[in-house]
């Protein structure tokens, strides 16, 4: 059995486990691997959001440009789309983009193509709202814990290989764990959430300044190979416990260091629906994170159900990415998204505005 955390990432550990040398895992578990020229990763998180059906159609074609932009060769590596309506009653289209090199995401971004579409005076007045979500982590700022072995989503899909299976997981505090970055570092916040142009109540253009640490997570769920008692376990026993505890986190989910939490649905070009979903979720500090999975009702249903059907789990695709980074390495832009969007809700005004 591996450590989760890869040979070359290994170092010695500063900060203990929270369980013995000895312990053994109830159920097998892989996490992604990659070559050690991979340094740091772009999670980048585009968005188009529009508030009626007339408006659909307008906000695909704009879905759709930002994939296109991804076909030069300093384009995303991998992307998949979403699609979800949040709790202001918005629907909210999204490409996640991973990029393996950040020089290249660089000069995507500022491609004449890519910079002009974002910077022109259409994006203000075409009654649509977009957004852009960055984070690029290094290889030491995140994890990945994966119950199937091949076709990796997400950031597992730009790593490249996958490792037998690891020993950190299945109990509480093996997500932090994973990360190579644990050893030696608690990965704590250093400010607040500000805003630094713009005012989200006044819709426009507003970026929003992160800070160190802010812990991003994607948890998966893909069902489209799950067929007869195992489709009907999750779509009658684990989604609707999962979809309690996402809307808790929606709505509720400031209170507990949550600044966004989206459960999203997988969609193809044309806007259609896949049989796969996934939560994606902010928090102000990992801590914040383990605080919720450990003791919060919400999650702790989540958790039980998943152990008790885990077993009987063969189709049922399950994972999750976890990552925090550093301040410089995070772009929270909007422009005329309502005011509730993503880091927007939770950042403070500076006394100016």
């Amino acid at each position: 059995m591996e450590s989760a955390i890869d040979t070359y990432l290994q170092c010695p550990r500063a900060l203990s486990r929270r369980v013995p040398d000895d312990y053994q895992p109830p159920f097998p578990m892989w996490v992604g691997r990659a070559d050690a020229a991979l340094q740091q990763v772009v999670m980048a998180y585009l968005g188009v959001q529009y508030t009626d059906q007339s408006q659909r159609p307008d906000a695909l074609a704009a879905m759709r440009h930002i994939v296109a932009s991804f076909d030069g060769p300093d384009g995303a590596v991998h992307h998949d789309l979403t699609h979800h309506v949040d709790n202001q009653n918005h629907h909210n289209l999204m490409v996640v983009g991973y990029w393996v090199d950040p020089a290249a995401y660089c000069r995507w971004l500022r491609s004449a193509d890519v910079k002009d579409w974002w910077d022109s005076g259409d994006r203000l007045s075409d009654g649509l709202g977009y957004f852009r979500e960055i984070v690029a982590p290094r290889v030491d700022q995140f994890e990945t814990l994966y119950a199937f072995q091949d076709n990796l989503p997400g950031v597992g899909a730009v790593m490249g290989r996958i490792s037998g299976e690891v020993n950190e997981h299945g109990y509480w505090g093996s997500m932090r764990e994973r990360f190579p970055l644990s050893q030696t570092d608690w990965m704590q916040p250093d400010r607040e959430l500000t805003v630094v142009l713009g005012d989200p109540a006044q819709g426009g253009r507003v970026v929003v300044r992160g800070h160190d640490n802010i812990a991003l997570i994607r948890s998966g769920q893909d069902w489209r190979d799950a067929e007869g008692e195992e489709r009907s376990l999750y779509l009658d026993e684990i989604l609707p416990t999962l979809e309690d505890g996402m809307d808790f986190l929606r709505d509720d989910g400031a209170t507990l260091g949550c600044y966004s939490n989206r459960f999203v649905r997988s969609i193809d070009l044309d806007g259609n629906e896949l049989d796969e979903s996934y939560n994606i979720g902010h928090w102000r500090s990992l801590d914040k994170l383990e605080r919720w999975a450990e003791s919060h009702p919400t999650h702790l249903r989540i958790f039980t159900t998943f152990f008790r059907v885990a077993a009987g789990l063969d189709k049922l695709r399950l994972y999750h990415e976890v990552s925090v980074s550093d301040g410089k390495e995070q772009s929270f832009e909007y422009i005329n998204c309502h005011p509730q969007t993503g880091m927007m809700r939770d950042a403070r005004l500076p006394s100016s505005v």
